[in-house]
């Protein structure tokens, strides 16, 4: 068993974070690296590292600093489209912390470390104190995504089910922010 630490990333943290970040794509959701989707995780730091208000955190093994997760939170909300209209006026840019790029290392899940590294950045949007509320989405193919996400915040809308069509299969998700 791994004492893991959960820290803003480094400089000396980024290419491990890119890793995990890469891997998910590939592995968890097949689609591979797409630039509209994923010019973040190809260089976070412009978008996570440097902008006061969003964050990157990495879970680091403690014994040798390799990262075996990833999380980011940033004050854009949903964009329509290809979100829902209502969603994007619900959860605006500036007011909205949205998480993304939660993602776990195969060989280090189930050990609580995606729920710590929520738990950083909702304390990282609390001490900004310019959030109103926190937002995320999901793929359903993403493993133990929804089970975490279901535990954690309210399902606001279920493409699968709500929208015609199946919309892009996401879930959307708000997550309690007091």
């Amino acid at each position: 068993m791994h004492d893991y630490i959960i820290r803003a990333a480094t400089p000396d943290d980024i290419d491990g974070a890119r890793v995990v970040m890469l891997d998910a794509v590939y592995r968890d959701f097949g689609t591979g690296y797409v630039p509209h989707w994923h010019a973040d995780i190809i260089d976070p730091v412009p978008y996570y590292v440097t902008p006061a208000r969003h964050t990157l955190l990495v879970a680091v093994v403690g014994s040798d600093g390799t990262v075996a997760g990833t999380a980011a939170l940033d004050a854009r909300g949903p964009a329509h489209p290809p979100n829902p209209r209502w969603l994007a006026e619900r959860f605006p840019s500036g007011e909205t912390a949205q998480l993304r790029r939660v993602y776990v290392r195969p060989e280090h899940r189930r050990r609580g470390l995606a729920r710590r590294l929520v738990d950083g950045l909702l304390e990282f949007a609390r001490a900004d104190g310019g959030y109103r509320s926190v937002y995320l989405h999901t793929y359903p193919d993403s493993p133990g995504a929804l089970g975490l996400w279901r535990t954690m915040g309210k399902v606001l809308c279920d493409e699968r089910a709500d929208l015609p069509g199946g919309g892009n299969g996401v879930v959307h998700f708000e997550i309690p922010f007091a």
